[in-house]
């Protein structure tokens, strides 16, 4: 499916539903309402699939990884080589995501969008290279259109493959050194968020690293002021590899009727760039956590979002994602196997 496609598949959740599934969850055995934010939670799922008693028994979370040209400007603690070294790292099942997907029963995989290393097959990733890293967004576009669209394309094929595969749940997940950078410069277009509002220390820049980080910032979006019209112009001038394929995950998935547990501040940047290109796909987004990366809030505050949890993460890989995905599976989980009033033979009244 291309992107075109894709976008004019997407539709909106059937919100005539909501009574029906309303009066199930207030007929389970418990005082109306007591349990919170998973009663919320539920009726998003079960809205989002369109299923009476939706499953929820394959879980899965796509890490994607690019490099970003922008690191050549110093905007990391970090060189641009970690993000091949952190690919193997998650390859050979040691990094926290790996540990986290083992932990929630998900699969991970582990996607190669547009790092600047040569893999040369390896392992268990999945090639959708686009390129060896972006362009120096401070001097210019990211990336082409031609670039973006094949990004955005190959996260719809992951969300297709998904479908095919019977998966229930989607989970997004980042690895790029510097790519708060890009994210950061998205954000502040398209919320108009200031700059030095929304930059944080990333992997762990001083004060004067920020500083820098948020000149080079300002100048990207300055410099690529002609090239902010569209959301699609937009994503390419200021965006990532990476933030792209996560886009295209979520609105593959919005496609497929397969909700989408987004991660933390890089994948709020691509379920940001999802939403412009497609509004409809806020019914299958679940934001599973509020970052301790400075942006965040401001984020969730300008997009009127509540996070599932805050447990002060900044390390992106899909980690508060995997931990969200149990949080929703509970919610599943009491919507379809807990008793009701009817079936316990216990009295709802006073």
């Amino acid at each position: 499916m291309n992107l075109n496609a894709c976008l004019q598949s997407i539709q909106p959740v059937d919100t005539t539903r909501r009574g029906q599934i309303q009066a199930h969850l207030d007929n389970l055995t418990k005082p109306q309402g007591s349990l919170g934010r998973l009663e919320s939670i539920a009726m998003q799922y079960v809205l989002a699939t369109g299923q009476a008693r939706p499953e929820l028994a394959k879980k899965r979370i796509c890490c994607f990884a690019g490099d970003h040209g922008v690191a050549d400007e110093g905007v990391s603690a970090f060189p641009k080589a970690v993000t091949p070294q952190m690919v193997l790292n998650m390859l050979a099942g040691g990094a926290a995501i790996n540990v986290l997907a083992r932990h929630v029963g998900a699969e991970l995989r582990i996607v190669d969008m547009g790092v600047d290393f040569d893999f040369q097959g390896a392992k268990g990733l999945i090639d959708c290279k686009v390129a060896r890293g972006t362009r120096n967004m401070a001097k210019g576009p990211a990336m082409t259109i031609e670039e973006t669209v094949r990004a955005l394309e190959a996260g719809i094929r992951m969300a297709e493959t998904a479908a095919a595969e019977k998966v229930n749940l989607l989970g997004t997940g980042d690895m790029g050194i510097a790519n708060t950078t890009p994210a950061t410069a998205l954000m502040s277009a398209w919320l108009k968020l200031p700059v030095e509002l929304i930059t944080g220390r990333g992997t762990g820049l001083d004060n004067a690293g920020v500083q820098h980080k948020q000149h080079i910032i300002q100048q990207a979006l300055t410099i690529n002021r002609a090239h902010l019209s569209t959301p699609l112009d937009t994503l390419a001038a200021l965006g990532g590899f990476e933030i792209a394929g996560i886009a295209g995950l979520i609105l593959g998935g919005a496609a497929h009727r397969i909700p989408v547990v987004v991660d933390g501040f890089i994948s709020s940047a691509g379920a940001l760039a999802a939403l412009r290109l497609c509004p409809a796909v806020q019914d299958y987004i679940f934001f599973s956590h509020l970052s301790a990366e400075q942006g965040h809030r401001a984020f969730a505050e300008a997009m009127k979002i509540e996070p599932i949890l805050s447990l002060e993460l900044r390390l992106g890989e899909g980690t508060g994602g995997a931990l969200a995905m149990n949080v929703i599976e509970g919610a599943i989980r009491i919507y379809n196997e807990m008793a009701t009033f009817t079936s316990a033979s216990v009295s709802n009244k006073e």
